[in-house]
């Protein structure tokens, strides 16, 4: 499904903090959001997750607009940080609570999660610890775990890749293309991290002062010399 932004303004007083005329991201893509920090990307995440409301414009998943309806939530999973987990819960216990929310059974929970268990690396079921007593990257790694348990067709995670060791890195890497080729999910992803968004993105978005300055065709991974000229690498 395509995702349609029209208009899409916010602004905190006299301080417009995004402000998108229009951009269509096409059922399949790769989308990777880059820009400086206050680029505004976390802000386009959460309006086009209605988490916050939108001064003018609007957000589509498909033919849902995301601030009239909640059919969208269906088909969606995000990350976006902490505030997402329960932390007095063990990850098995989230992931259970999780997927009771998507009317998904222990059983088939355990099964979605054993797909993942490169990423995992060991280190997050059966530890018999609470989310808040588990490193920060691998708090990360359950909040990202749980946004793909529903299987969904829309994916957003905002840096993902912060926290996470190199060889977790790899494999989250690995996980999201093979997720999008196997299931032609739409994938958006924020990162500060130039060299792993070209890697898994078939277009970048660069975003500067709430503005979307550049949409940069990536199919070919060729976008990584005109980011390293705009932000001097």
């Amino acid at each position: 499904m395509d995702i349609t932004i029209n208009q899409l303004k916010k602004a905190y007083g006299s301080k417009v903090v995004l402000d998108i005329e229009q951009y269509t991201i096409h059922s399949g893509e790769i989308i990777g959001l880059v820009g400086n920090n206050g680029a505004g990307k976390t802000t386009l995440f959460r309006l086009m997750l209605d988490l916050l409301k939108a001064d003018e414009g609007s957000v589509c998943i498909g033919e849902t607009e995301v601030s009239h309806s909640e059919q969208w939530k269906e088909v969606t999973g995000a990350y976006l940080d902490e505030s997402y987990l329960i932390d007095y819960l063990t990850p098995e216990e989230y992931f259970y609570f999780v997927g009771r929310m998507c009317q998904l059974d222990h059983q088939t929970v355990d099964e979605r999660l054993a797909t993942y268990e490169r990423f995992m690396n060991g280190e997050i079921l059966g530890q018999k610890k609470l989310i808040r007593n588990l490193s920060a990257g691998n708090k990360q790694k359950v909040g990202i775990l749980a946004a793909l348990l529903n299987n969904p067709k829309l994916i957003i995670l905002d840096e993902p890749f912060n926290f996470l060791d190199p060889s977790s890195q790899s494999a989250l890497k690995q996980l999201l293309l093979t997720y999008n080729q196997s299931t032609g999910a739409t994938i958006l992803v924020s990162s500060h991290n130039l060299n792993h968004t070209i890697d898994i993105s078939t277009r970048i978005a660069l975003l500067e002062h709430g503005k979307l300055i550049r949409d940069i065709d990536n199919t070919d991974g060729s976008a990584g010399s005109e980011l390293e000229t705009y932000f001097a690498v």
